[in-house]
């Protein structure tokens, strides 16, 4: 009994430890890459992204004015908006419920992102959802069982930027590009031997760029948007053992 006990208070303090946020920025970087491989993938299949909203917004202007030539495709991308903003709500809470740099915290959040990207693979390959990406244009109603898919989604991609926030890495918001390249060119260091932030911010748009590269190849060459989902839930996934072991202060 004492033995048990040891047990759950050793694992107890762990899960409150508050973690080192040194080298963290790394972790980021995988989730710059999840939402080039998301965005260019649920484009694909949906014509709506999941992570960057100033594309949906604009898209959602578009179709007040009845210019959105995607059948309904101003629903879906405020779907995409208001899941957004509940999740950042939602994530934001854990964080500040459970403490914003704590072991707890960041793999409960990474575990509730990668169970979010994981239920949605699961109903798409199962065919509970439509993917399909031939003929998207010429529906005159889209399926709206696609919505599940954008809700899901958008909602871990919240957890992602608020994880960012939540570990000091304003400059990897994760999910944004375009104050990242703001940000990037106004920094009166940019030229300088050694900056880090100016490098993170580099590295965050290379690598977002890349997933969106391979996730538009990857997509073309299945005509599927299950492949991609796998690979982003597994990433998410050894996130969370990453927390798991990370170093505490």
């Amino acid at each position: 009994m004492d033995h048990e006990k040891g047990t759950f208070g050793t694992l107890s303090t762990s899960f409150q430890a508050e973690l080192e946020p040194q080298y963290a920025d790394l972790l980021l970087f995988a989730c710059c890459l999840i939402s080039g491989l998301m965005d260019s993938t649920i484009y694909s299949a949906y014509n709506t992204f999941v992570s960057m909203q100033t594309g949906n917004t604009i898209f959602v202007g578009l179709g007040a004015s009845s210019q959105n030539l995607r059948p309904y495709g101003w629903a879906r991308s405020l779907t995409s908006i208001g899941s957004f903003i509940l999740g950042s709500f939602l994530f934001a809470q854990l964080h500040r419920w459970l403490g914003s740099r704590r072991r707890g915290s960041l793999m409960v959040s990474f575990f509730l992102q990668s169970c979010l990207i994981l239920l949605t693979a699961g109903l798409v390959e199962g065919g509970a959802i439509s993917s399909t990406l031939d003929g998207k244009l010429s529906q005159k109603v889209p399926p709206w069982d696609q919505e599940v898919p954008i809700v899901l989604l958008s909602l871990q991609s919240a957890g992602q930027i608020v994880a960012s926030r939540a570990l000091g890495f304003n400059e990897i918001p994760t999910v944004v590009i375009t104050s990242l390249l703001c940000d990037l060119m106004s920094d009166p260091k940019l030229f300088l031997l050694r900056n880090e932030k100016r490098d993170r911010r580099i590295i965050a748009f290379v690598l977002t760029l890349v997933g969106a590269i391979v996730g538009g190849w990857v997509t073309k060459a299945t005509q599927a948007i299950s492949p991609i989902l796998w690979l982003t839930a597994g990433i998410k996934a050894m996130l969370v053992l990453a927390w798991a072991f990370w170093r505490a202060k």
